[in-house]
């Protein structure tokens, strides 16, 4: 009992820092765990690995058509499954606790930008039309898309709770695969602070 009691009075100081730092779970696109950090009161950093949504069919199919395995390779279908989606990303924090008149805990109102790459998996199926080398045949490709985004959101502290609830929306703008595609992008989520 003696041993608890010194351990939680020397955690005492440590749950009395602001509780900036922290990592949680971001639902939404993409889905993500995240964990995000201060530089000061004003500049957080955040990395978010995860799980990135997949493309409007319409955007796999211009793909195949733009680079096809043969030049009489006619598009027949796809199916396309998740990859990994890494960001790494900084956001301008603005208090606006007293805006809306909150008394518990503050919210933090967040304007950013960062750098996001994605994969997905793409299974293609093809015709190479009549003749001896004809018939239909599947390619297997891994999409690979790279480029910056911008995004604003807000963020909860609770007082009394080491946990922050937040919302966003934002956009991904693609620089590597197919420059100028823009996918919009937002999510839910809560972070544990320590």
């Amino acid at each position: 009992m003696k041993h608890r009691l010194a351990f939680l009075l020397f955690l005492l100081p440590f749950l009395g820092l602001a509780q900036e730092r922290g990592a949680g779970i971001r639902l939404g696109e993409p889905f993500s765990l995240t964990y995000k950090d201060f530089f000061d009161d004003y500049f957080s950093w955040e990395v978010m690995i995860g799980s990135g949504g997949i493309n409007g069919p319409g955007y796999y199919q211009r793909d195949f058509e733009n680079n096809p395995p043969s030049s009489n390779a006619f598009y027949i279908g796809h199916s396309a499954s998740k990859g990994v989606s890494i960001h790494g990303r900084v956001a301008y924090h603005e208090d606006f606790t007293d805006v809306f008149d909150i008394s518990q805990g503050y919210l933090l109102g967040y304007a950013g930008a960062g750098a996001q790459l994605r994969t997905t998996q793409v299974n293609y199926t093809y015709n190479l039309g009549a003749g001896e080398n004809g018939g239909t045949f599947n390619e297997q490709r891994s999409n690979v898309d790279f480029g910056p985004e911008a995004f604003v959101g807000g963020e909860y502290y609770f007082d009394e709770l080491p946990l922050s609830v937040f919302a966003e929306v934002g956009m991904f703008l693609e620089l590597l695969d197919r420059v100028g595609h823009i996918k919009g992008q937002g999510g839910i989520g809560v972070r544990y602070l320590f």
